[in-house]
């Protein structure tokens, strides 16, 4: 174990609690009309026609063809991004992979699965997808359309998600029911509420998951989006009427995928007891894999991300 024992933070970022406490988290209670509101969105997503183009990339790698890639996702929004297509091999698995909130400025060429085409998309406001008035720091994104449930930009980003899908059954239709998502933080979050309700999606990873049961992420002293959050709430009082439809870990309750759940014992961005209730949250066929520390460099993490790094690899290999 090599749990930081020193930090620059003013208030302890295990929060006092040990494994057996974040293994005993439970999702919060759910408003009414959770399902209702992620079935039609879905629905709704699955009507658009992503329209993706694609085009040769400057980037170069041995391993990958490197493509430039755009589809529409829901409201006309274009979103950006890149496709990767192994060198050899045939095209046997499709894989989505989501960013954090720091964006994406280019592909992951490090994955370690093979036979897969790998779509990178930059979820909107973000990267290659920012769109003014939208911002891209975090500490904005996270807030906006925040008073307004039904348009919360997170909504967006989980759509986004499900277009990339989209994108990926139009280019190869036989990838169909053979599609995983990975995502990490921002990405993790995004990724339990669009697995939850997206069938297409055979299979997860999600790393250190943001917005888990969000009345922890209001309370628990953080840095980042989740406390641009806390202030907005403090100044507003009234953000929890849009955060409850936007939980992981209450999102998570519907997974019924294999699944890959790597969570944090300490972790100054993204509080451990909201990663631990997304992780606790999936019922059926997962792995919870302990990290000693997220978004904090510490003694061990390449060793622990290595050992991470093959278990990915065996979770999306072609079978």
């Amino acid at each position: 174990m090599s749990i930081p024992k020193t930090h620059p933070f003013n208030f302890d970022p295990t929060y006092g609690m040990r494994l057996e406490e974040l293994l005993a988290i439970e999702p919060p209670e759910e408003p009414a009309g959770f399902d209702a509101f992620w079935e039609a969105r879905y629905l709704k997503a699955l009507a658009v026609d992503p329209r993706p183009v694609i085009s040769l990339s400057k980037l170069n790698h041995p391993d990958w063809h490197v493509l430039d890639l755009v589809y529409l996702s829901t409201g006309a929004f274009k979103i950006g991004g890149w496709l990767l297509l192994p060198r050899e091999g045939q095209v046997k698995r499709g894989l989505v992979v989501g960013h954090g909130y720091g964006g994406r400025d280019q592909p992951d060429f490090n994955l370690p699965v093979e036979e897969t085409a790998v779509l990178f998309p930059c979820c909107r406001g973000l990267s290659l997808s920012r769109h003014p008035p939208i911002s891209e720091n975090p500490s904005w994104h996270v807030l906006h359309d925040i008073d307004k449930p039904g348009s919360y930009i997170i909504g967006g980003c989980v759509e986004d998600i499900w277009l990339a899908v989209s994108t990926l059954v139009a280019l190869y239709p036989w990838l169909s029911g053979h599609i995983g998502y990975s995502g990490i933080s921002f990405g993790g979050g995004v990724g339990a509420m669009a697995i939850a309700y997206d069938p297409r999606i055979d299979r997860g990873h999600l790393a250190l998951p943001s917005f888990g049961h969000q009345p922890l992420r209001l309370k628990l002293p953080t840095v980042g989006s989740a406390q641009a959050v806390q202030e907005y709430q403090a100044k507003h009082g009234n953000v929890l009427e849009t955060l409850r439809f936007y939980d992981a870990a209450t999102a998570a309750t519907r997974i019924d995928v294999p699944m890959l759940t790597a969570v944090a014992l300490f972790d100054p961005s993204v509080a451990p007891p909201c990663q631990f209730a997304v992780a606790n949250a999936i019922r059926k066929y997962n792995e919870i894999f302990i990290l000693d520390a997220g978004h904090f460099d510490y003694p061990g993490s390449a060793e622990q991300e290595a050992v991470l790094r093959d278990k990915i690899g065996q979770f999306f290999r072609v079978s």
